[in-house]
């Protein structure tokens, strides 16, 4: 795959490019010159070696804001300081105050804040639960955990946030519930225990975006704009009975984890985003109140994977791993183009998108007869029964930007009391239905380009709208194109549920491989991700935009976001089970048990193509939560595992210290990346060399199951041709005394490429006892060597 060789190369150059250019604050000290003191001021995030600090500062804050620390100059204005999961401070400075600090010698690394973006009650049972049985027989299942969520803040009169009937909070709870506008701390209560919002760094940054707008945003921690709340009930919500978004998907709105406590740390802002200095600061106070388990559905937007040492996320997410608190993020929605995947840290467990068993089908009826398939989720008063409107496309005449429905892109004179076809991209869904509307427009079409394939995902449109893919909406250009006088009408279906395939791995959803580290397989695994009914907050209505005033207690969304939580649940439940399993065993549990076939026994398919997905859409699978709970074995990780492996993507030991907090020394034979015991294997030969290419990959497994005494066979399973792989040895004996066994997995590719594209193979490697099934996705790729 040439295309794949070649985009990978780049983008590796791009990261070796900037790790030499915003190295740590050794390299910086050597290289930066001072710009002009009229230059204005940035925030930059500050990492310290905590170790530094004289004794005669009581804290490290005293410390930070000394003339002795600012080097005799004013006293430094502190944004944030960091004191948990990293040791350190952020201020907004100028330029030339910022570089002289990065030659403090107690400064090991620096770098500026950036713009992150949000990536936006069947679901829990079609994770494998059901009421009474699993992870959800024993009714107290999940109520000694707190889950962390990372967002916008909550709307705490919900039902999902209700504690009637939950028991005292776990009592090493040493969280708060900040007070602000329209946030009394008479609002957190047994089930939202603790909530939290940071702003400062959004403050500082009203010169590139930030900046919180007091007129539609709370400066507390209540939720304006829905996401947080949405995430935070998938995540753990109570039973809500009645639950619906405007009479679709009716029925009983319930977490993953109904059970476990909420504490919500308010890091994005409606209209602003998630600045990186906030979000650390959400990291530090979650992990210093005493969260097990953190949700994080925010990712980078400016498509730069950053060494995993100037990345705040990665950074702060290894603070609370190496503390045993379980971190899930989302994958982004950047789908299906590869290479797409964020969040891309190996302690991360990331987490890509798929459908679910549920649908809101809408028919494009044409005025030849033809009915064409949507999705929708409008709930306003239908098109008059049984009258066909004209039909427009304005892309037709219009240009580019009539075609989008861009604002002011429509002549009212074409679209008045017609239906209005409107291509997707550059700007959201939902506001190209508010154009259509203001320009007279009695309906629209939203039609998919060939970017977007047969992804459909449902909105609640302000007037009568329907989705359709990029078949249809060829079809209905056609149409068009051949018809006198084109006339159609919508007609809404309702819910339906057990749509079949489902699982289908969303077209949206972030793809491999780890464009920093292709080592690592990323996503890690899928879960549902679209059409999710969640919480919602009354600040806005379902669409999220502005000028819709409609107020409705559930949405539904779609989004690599609402998959996040889902995990975030998971990892909940089998903490409450496993208390003494690490956050990388309770991945592991997810990964090797995670399903690899829908409701037809068939395996999963990709939505973007309509063929079989791989292990570089959806990691080990779809996860499935009744199996994770008894997984037999699991690959474990600890510190040093992380730190060999950062020695083996060539970082200096300073740099490895701003990650794990600790000083490194790296052995003179650096480690193989590959070595990392990760649940999954990818393998990474050189695309430029002919002829075969083998490698060893070693891996060790911990027997978790119930039975001590246990005898585990290796299978192999290869897809595609030119590719061997073996296991050495083949069979693995667990006994009371010697609970971890380790092995061998050499991987051979022939030829100049292996799988469909000719760059990338995969197949999968099984371990089981008759009993458990085991199973590591392989994926062997090739690329161009810098």
């Amino acid at each position: 795959m040439a295309s794949f060789s070649s985009y990978l190369s780049l983008l590796l150059l791009l990261t070796l490019t900037l790790t030499l250019t915003l190295a740590t604050a050794e390299e910086e000290g050597k290289s930066t010159t001072a710009t002009a003191s009229s230059e204005k001021r940035k925030t930059y995030i500050f990492r310290v070696d905590h170790r530094s600090k004289p004794s005669i500062f009581p804290t490290h804050s005293h410390w930070y804001a000394s003339p002795a620390f600012a080097g005799g100059g004013d006293p430094l204005p502190l944004l944030h300081v960091y004191d948990t999961v990293f040791n350190g401070f952020s201020a907004s400075l100028h330029p030339d105050r910022a570089a002289e600090l990065a030659r403090h010698p107690a400064v090991l690394a620096v770098f500026e804040d950036r713009l992150r973006r949000l990536h936006t009650t069947r679901s829990p049972q079609f994770l494998g639960l059901r009421t009474q049985v699993g992870l959800w027989s024993n009714s107290d299942y999940g109520s000694d955990v707190i889950v962390g969520v990372l967002d916008t803040g909550v709307w705490p009169e919900r039902r999902s946030f209700s504690d009637r009937n939950l028991g005292p909070v776990p009592s090493r709870w040493r969280g708060a519930c900040e007070t602000g506008p329209g946030f009394p701390a008479s609002l957190c209560n047994r089930k939202l225990v603790g909530a939290r919002s940071f702003s400062k760094g959004h403050d500082s940054n009203a010169a590139i975006g930030g900046g919180v707008n007091g007129t539609i945003e709370f400066r507390s921690p209540r939720d304006a704009d829905g996401h947080g709340t949405h995430t935070a009930s998938t995540a753990a919500g109570r039973h809500a009975f009645r639950a619906s978004m405007a009479g679709y998907a009716a029925g009983v709105a319930k977490g993953v984890a109904p059970k476990a406590r909420v504490a919500v740390y308010k890091v994005c802002w409606k209209g602003a985003g998630c600045f990186d200095s906030d979000i650390l600061a959400g990291f530090d106070h979650a992990v210093a109140d005493g969260v097990d388990v953190i949700s994080v559905s925010i990712g980078g937007g400016d498509g730069i994977a950053a060494p995993y040492y100037l990345d705040p996320i990665a950074v702060g997410s290894y603070g609370a791993v190496s503390k045993g608190v379980f971190v899930s993020s989302s994958a982004g929605n950047d789908g299906p183009t590869a290479l797409s995947v964020t969040n891309l840290a190996p302690w991360l467990t990331t987490v890509g998108a798929g459908t679910i068993d549920r649908t809101f089908p809408a028919e494009v009826v044409l005025g030849d007869g033809r009915r064409l398939a949507g999705v929708s989720i409008y709930s306003g008063k239908p098109l008059a029964a049984g009258v066909m409107l004209p039909l427009v496309y304005p892309g037709k005449s219009g240009g580019l930007s009539a075609s989008l429905c861009m604002e002011n892109s429509l002549d009212p004179k074409l679209v008045q009391g017609k239906i209005v076809i409107c291509d997707r991209g550059s700007s959201p869904r939902v506001a190209k239905g508010v154009v259509v509307k203001e320009a007279g427009g009695a309906g629209m079409i939203l039609a998919n380009g060939i970017s977007n394939g047969e992804g459909l995902v449902g909105d609640a449109h302000v007037l009568p709208a329907c989705a359709v893919g990029s078949d249809e909406a060829d079809a209905l250009k056609a149409y068009i194109s051949s018809a006198a006088n084109p006339t159609a009408t919508i007609a809404f279906k309702g819910t339906v549920v057990g749509v079949k395939p489902a699982p289908v791995v969303a077209s949206f959803s972030g793809r491999g491989p780890n464009g920093l580290s292709p080592e690592i397989l990323k996503p890690d695994l899928i879960a549902p991700g679209v059409n999710i009914l969640a919480a919602w907050t009354d600040a806005v209505g379902p669409t999220g935009l502005d000028s819709d005033g409609r107020k409705t207690e559930f949405n539904i969304l779609s989004g690599t976001s609402m998959a996040c939580p889902h995990v975030s649940g998971a990892a909940a439940l089998l903490k409450s089970a496993h208390p003494g399993w690490s956050p990388a065993a309770i991945r592991s549990a997810m990964m090797t048990t995670a399903s690899l076939v829908d409701n037809r026994q068939q395996p999963v398919t990709d939505e973007s193509t309509g063929g079989a997905a791989t292990p570089l859409e959806f990691g080990a699978g779809h996860l499935n939560l009744d199996l994770a709970m008894d997984p037999g074995l699991v690959y474990d990780l600890g510190d040093q595992d992380y730190v060999a492996f950062l020695c083996a993507l060539g970082y200096a030991p300073n740099a490895i210290q701003v990650i794990t907090h600790a000083p490194a020394s790296c052995p003179a034979k650096r480690p193989a990346a590959e070595n990392l015991n990760y649940p999954s294997i990818s393998v990474v030969f050189n695309g430029m060399a002919g002829g075969a290419q083998s490698k060893t990959v070693m891996r060790t497994v911990t027997n978790v199951g119930a039975k001590a005494k246990a005898v585990y066979k290796a299978k192999v399973e290869v897809v595609g041709k030119g590719l061997t792989v073996s296991v050495r040895p083949g069979k693995l004996e667990f006994t009371t005394g010697v609970k971890k066994r380790s092995f061998a997995v050499m991987v051979t590719a022939t030829g100049k490429g292996n799988g469909a594209d000719g760059g990338v193979g995969y197949g999968y490697l099984t371990w089981s006892d008759g009993t458990h099934e085991v199973r590591s996705p392989i994926v062997v790729s090739r690329f161009q060597p810098l």
